[in-house]
């Protein structure tokens, strides 16, 4: 796994720029691989396409004409952000399921014994589960497009994709956080639905959240996935709920600490 390190160290010279060398390495074949098993697998690009193709269609265009004479405007622009969303979480949080599969096959414990610190190797996984999620949200938004969505400002598509890859990130961290301390993959789907679908649907993903009681506001204002849709509707619609400065922040703060704990857990998983 780590070959083109070890070809490297006789230039490097200091100990420490050896070991930085590998741990770098560590996190790239980690991501390499992610992405490899998403390329080889077609059937899983349709499968996770055909969901946010659904929701568009059905409630974009079902639910489109009561939005507009509550005087809401175009509910398939309102509702794409938060499908994007949807597809983001969805695949990024699942991407859990690889580490548990790895440890009942044997791979992950393989990977564990290699020269490098498990944070790398956590690492890599995340980025890899993380950019696989972004790619899969660009792809709705790119579907959605084809449906009828027209962003407000084009310009507003390269911060999108960062907000993309920020939720992404999050998720995907969340998801190795779990499956690090989880060892039965039906126990994990189980949780996990049970904690996605209502993070997707207290998300305002769905419903203006500014329309809603403020026992329900207050509970989505606790869901981090809130940010990350009012922040993918700021830049693609013009349209948001909260400062977008308070999206982001929270964004990046719940992503460090959900690193930072899957983290601590990863490194102290038995394989």
């Amino acid at each position: 796994m780590l070959s083109n390190c070890h070809a490297r160290i006789n230039g490097c010279g200091k100990a420490p720029i050896v070991a930085n060398c590998m741990h770098m390495n560590a996190v790239y074949v980690m991501w390499l691989r992610e992405m490899k098993r998403f390329i080889r697998s077609r059937s899983r690009i349709v499968g996770a396409l055909g969901q946010p193709l659904l929701f568009l269609i059905a409630f974009g265009y079902g639910f489109g004409p009561v939005f507009a004479k509550a005087g809401q405007g175009n509910y398939l622009e309102f509702i794409a952000p938060g499908i994007i969303g949807m597809s983001i979480i969805f695949t990024a949080i699942f991407n859990g399921m690889q580490v548990i599969w790895d440890r009942q096959f044997g791979f992950l414990k393989e990977t564990m014994v290699a020269p490098v610190s498990r944070l790398s190797i956590m690492f890599g996984r995340t980025l890899g589960g993380a950019t696989v999620a972004s790619i899969e949200g660009m792809l709705v938004l790119i579907i959605a497009v084809i449906v009828g969505f027209r962003p407000s400002s084009w310009a507003g598509i390269v911060p999108a994709i960062l907000v993309m890859l920020l939720i992404a990130l999050l998720f995907s961290a969340l998801g190795i956080m779990a499956a690090s301390r989880l060892k039965d993959m039906q126990g994990f789907q189980i949780i996990m639905n049970f904690l996605v679908i209502p993070l997707f649907f207290l998300s305002g993903a769905l419903f203006p959240l500014n329309t809603v009681p403020s026992a329900l506001l207050f509970v989505a204002r606790l869901d981090p996935l809130s940010y990350g849709v009012d922040a993918l509707r700021y830049f693609l619609i013009g349209v948001a709920t909260f400062p977008i400065a308070l999206d982001i922040g929270v964004l990046v703060g719940i992503t460090a600490l959900f690193l930072a704990v899957g983290s601590y857990f990863f490194s102290r998983m038995e394989v």
